[in-house]
Formats: structure tokens, C-alpha cells, sequence
């Protein structure tokens, strides 16, 4: 006899692809999702018939208070370009985070800071 039994919640995949085809164009889009407990990655695609595509993974890890994730594109022909962050809870109420941004040119931009909790 056959059972069937559900996904744990903590550890879930899902993905497809289409494929759209004209006459003189058409192209492929693809995502994939994988959720954990702590983490979360989902990757998306976009391809056409004549070489254009970017490939997107934006994702991030969450544990005892402190958050780090981003974005990174990718383009057929090797260009990348994306954001990176970390968040921090102080434990105090207030928080920290940075966020660093990379041109496709490489050049790139932090920004840090601190949050504070506003006394009642």
C-alpha cells in the first residue's frame, strides 16, 4: 500500500518555466522557490529566442535576532549587478542595519545606520 505523507512546513521547493513562441520571437521565464526554516532563495529567469536573459536570486537566513540577505542579477553576458543586507536587533529595543548596493559598472553604495526605540 502506497502512503502519502505532506512536506515538512521548515522545508518547501517549488518551481516551473513557461515557454511563450511567436512567429519572429519568444523566449522562456523559469522561477524556482526553496523555503526553509531560517532561509528563503527564489530564482527567476527570463531567456528569449535571440540570447537576451538575466538570471535574478534574491534571498536571505534569519536567526537569533539578525537577518542577512540581497539580490544579485545576472545578465547573458556576465553583467551583475545587486543589494546586500544585514539587520540586527540590539536586544535593547533599537536596531542596526547596512545595505550595499553594486552597479553593473561595479562601482557601489553603503548605507548603515541605527533605529532607536522612541521612549513612551
Amino acid at each position: 500500500m502506497a502512503s502519502l505523507a505532506a512536506a515538512p512546513a521548515d522545508a518547501q521547493r517549488r518551481g516551473g518555466s513557461i515557454s511563450i513562441q511567436g512567429a519572429n520571437h519568444g523566449g522562456t521565464a523559469s522561477r524556482s522557490v526553496n523555503r526553509q526554516t531560517g532561509s528563503s532563495t527564489v530564482t527567476r529567469g527570463i531567456q528569449t529566442n535571440s540570447g537576451a536573459g538575466a538570471t535574478t536570486t534574491r534571498g536571505g537566513t534569519w536567526s537569533n535576532g539578525t537577518y542577512n540577505g540581497g539580490k544579485a542579477t545576472t545578465l547573458n553576458n556576465g553583467t551583475t549587478f545587486g543589494r546586500s543586507t544585514t539587520a540586527t536587533s540590539n536586544g535593547d529595543g533599537s536596531g542596526s542595519f547596512s545595505t550595499t548596493a553594486t552597479g553593473p559598472n561595479g562601482q557601489s553604495h553603503t548605507v548603515s545606520g541605527t533605529v532607536t526605540k522612541i521612549p513612551q
